[in-house]
Order: structure tokens, then sequence, then C-alpha cells
């Protein structure tokens, strides 16, 4: 029933969404690849790596790369629960992807509501990065746009979806 009723929402939004969430996945795997290689080698240098104050290894490999600094407060700096960033973006661009496939309301809210923490984490991470690291990272602030962009689209869908269950009252 879910994926059937995909067919319904406009097709713009479907575009979007896709590009969106396979443009998140794709940044969000190469970051998890320049953190994991930059811990490997430490003179690892990654494409995004292009200046002392451009640097994305700089920011994946600080504190904030994982578990947004935050998790080391509450569990060990190793632990299994302080992952890095970029595995939290790949599960939330899947997520946005698969429950994009249907029309329930409750799956639009729940897309809404975790957008919404996406953006707050954005918001976080980009006042990390420009007030505590003083770095930019191309790669960071293209998530960060992206989830924006998905938030605008859920938002849409919402009401879409409202709309046609008002309809069909």
């Amino acid at each position: 029933m879910a994926a059937a009723g995909a067919h319904l929402m406009p097709t713009w939004e479907r575009k979007a969404r896709t590009f969106l969430c396979v443009f998140g996945l794709v940044l969000s795997v190469y970051a998890l690849h320049v953190e994991l290689s930059k811990e490997r080698n430490p003179d690892y240098r990654a494409m995004c790596d292009l200046a002392e104050s451009v640097s994305c290894s700089k920011v994946f490999t600080s504190r904030w790369g994982r578990g947004f600094g935050l998790v080391q407060f509450l569990v060990a700096k190793d632990s299994p629960l302080n992952q890095p960033n970029s595995l939290l973006g790949i599960i939330f661009y899947t997520l946005q992807m698969g429950l994009g496939l249907s029309v329930s309301k409750k799956a639009a809210m729940f897309l809404v509501f975790s957008s919404w923490v996406s953006v707050a984490g954005s918001l976080y991470l980009a006042s990390i990065l420009a007030f505590v690291l003083g770095d930019f990272c191309m790669v960071c602030v293209s998530t960060y746009i992206i989830n924006f962009a998905l938030l605008f689209t859920n938002l849409k869908r919402r009401r879409a979806i409202e709309g046609m269950k008002e309809k069909v009252r």
C-alpha cells in the first residue's frame, strides 16, 4: 500500500527527494571514507582538503566529527555509541528515502520531525565549524544545505498529504 500511493505525490517531490537523499548518501559515505582513511594513515590527504582553513578531514577527525562532540561526555570516547556523524547521515538519508515511498500521515510526520532534528544538528555543527574550528568544510556545508532542502520538501509533503486526507472526508 505504501509504495503504491507514492505515485500520488508530485513528480518534483519524488525527484527532489531522490536527488537530495542520493547526494546526501554520497557525501556521508565520502565523509566516512575520509575519516577512516585519515585514522589509518595520518598523512592521507582528502580531495576536500584544499587549504589549512578549508579542510574536511580536519573537521571529520575532530571531536565534533563523532556523536556531534557530545556523546563522548556520556560514554567513553571509543564507545560503540560514539559513532561518526557521517554514519548518522547515512542512516538519516536512507530513512528519508525509504519513508518517502509512503504516503501515510505518520511517515510524513516522522519525515518532518527527523528533518527538524537534522536542521538543528546542522545549525549546531555549522556554528562549531565557523566559531570553534574556524574551518570551511565543503562536504559539511553541502549536507547542511541538503538538510534544509529536505525539511522544505518534507513540509510540502506533509501539507499535501493532509490535503489529500481532507479531500477523502
